[in-house]
């Protein structure tokens, strides 16, 4: 049972495939856009900052401003079709419309060149000036979407299985990631255009119909019936969101939970580049430490389910920590690379499938999307200061990428005392037994 929603066994099933579905379409976008960027950025010889800002800082300026915006609205929306699905439809045309357009940015780059002639700044800055634009429509589009699946997973999924639902989440993630990275990841560079292009249609096809087949219920009237003027909406988000202690140190945990595994992550495929590994071994390298995750996934949901993701996401980050600090030392050769990047890879995503559901577990189910797009906002500002700042030390370094695990270490240190304090502050409040969103 989700609110008004009662499954048979059968109902259940169904529900999850259609899901899982449309989480296939997103993965894929999520799993195969940042690397084919990332190739296609570097083909130009934009400098890492600039990487980092275009890739980082951008999306989570656009995340401040949006995702609190259209999740306050979402969580108040009464339609037919429910309040998530209106506007997770609006987002499918212009997603796939953007990743279509992405293909032809190199040949609208060169033509944009040719046809200014002695006017042009030059090909590489016709090339920065139509991809952002190209980026920024894509990530406006994305990230509403991206804040609005996760409520309506919220609202649709029974609270007593959100652990191991996000544990098959997970694996569907995994599996397009590790496929991506083993067969195609080392074709990036010659076929972008056709993978950019197959992108673009099968979100299109498949986050599309998973939002015509999943049916919402009925949700109780919104506090307040009438519409309000935008002051008094942004009033009443921050007082509602930021008013708590508890809050406001769970919206801290969930930015450094974000940002902790950013230093590596963001930079690896350079990072391998740097050590002497091809792309198509760097994509294997990756593969394989997603194949252990998604073994792990479902054990990791259950186990959320019955331990609290607070308990998962400590132990977790306690042992990437130790790793951190020897792939520091240690990771400067192709083989030490791969062997401590296959267990970023493991370690990472054993915290990010025991932590997936802890906003599901911790936010009031009322207002979800509001809450969540706070940890969502609070989260972009880390993500805005951070990439970057990672791009510039390692510009100035002379791209000594063994510093991107010292920083994923120290943030990792950070983020454990953030949800020791959380789990203090669970506990508090009634913890296992008893806790009620306050």
């Amino acid at each position: 049972m989700a609110g008004t929603l009662v499954y048979t066994q059968a109902g259940l099933v169904v529900l999850f495939l259609w899901l899982l579905f449309g989480d296939f379409a997103w993965m894929a976008r999520e799993r195969a856009v940042t690397p084919l960027t990332q190739v296609l950025l570097k083909s130009y010889h934009v400098s890492d900052t600039v990487i980092g800002f275009l890739l980082g800082s951008i999306p989570s300026a656009l995340s401040m401003i949006l995702l609190p915006v259209v999740s306050y609205r979402s969580d108040r929306c009464r339609s037919p079709l429910g309040r998530r699905i209106p506007f997770l439809l609006a987002t499918v045309p212009a997603v796939s419309l953007s990743l279509l357009t992405l293909a032809f940015v190199p040949s609208l780059s060169r033509m944009a060149h040719e046809m200014l002639g002695p006017h042009s700044p030059g090909l590489k800055i016709c090339f920065l000036m139509i991809f952002s634009v190209v980026w920024i429509v894509f990530e406006v589009s994305a990230i509403v979407g991206n804040g609005l699946f996760v409520a309506l997973i919220n609202d649709v999924v029974p609270q007593q299985i959100i652990g191991r639902f996000f544990g098959l989440f997970r694996i569907v993630g995994l599996a397009v990631g590790l496929s991506f990275n083993f067969f195609l990841m080392g074709k990036a560079e010659t076929h972008y255009m056709v993978m950019f292009i197959v992108l673009g249609i099968l979100y299109g096809v498949g986050f599309g119909l998973m939002c015509l087949r999943v049916k919402e219920g009925d949700y109780p009237p919104p506090a307040t019936q009438h519409y309000e003027g935008i002051l008094v909406s942004v009033r009443r988000y921050f007082r509602e969101c930021f008013a708590h202690p508890f809050y406001r140190m769970i919206f801290l945990t969930f930015a450094l939970s974000n940002v902790v595994f950013i230093p590596v992550n963001a930079f690896s495929l350079f990072f391998a580049r740097s050590v002497g590994m091809s792309l198509d071994a760097y994509g294997k390298a990756l593969a394989i430490g997603m194949l252990c995750t998604m073994l792990l996934s479902y054990p990791l949901g259950s186990l959320a389910d019955r331990l609290h993701p607070l308990r998962i996401g400590i132990a977790s980050l306690v042992l990437y920590l130790l790793l951190s600090v020897a792939g520091a030392i240690w990771a400067s050769t192709e083989w030490a690379f791969g062997i401590t990047f296959v267990a970023h890879v493991v370690v990472s995503g054993i915290f990010l499938t025991g932590v997936s559901s802890l906003g599901q577990r911790l936010f009031p189910q009322s207002v979800f999307g509001q809450f969540f797009s706070a940890a969502s906002m609070v989260t972009s500002i880390f993500i805005f200061v951070l990439t970057p700042v990672v791009g510039i030390i390692l510009d100035i370094s002379g791209s000594v990428y063994r510093l991107t695990f010292l920083m994923g270490g120290i943030l990792a240190a950070l983020t454990i005392v953030a949800f020791v304090a959380v789990l203090r502050y669970y506990n508090s409040l009634g913890g296992d037994r008893s806790y009620s969103a306050p």
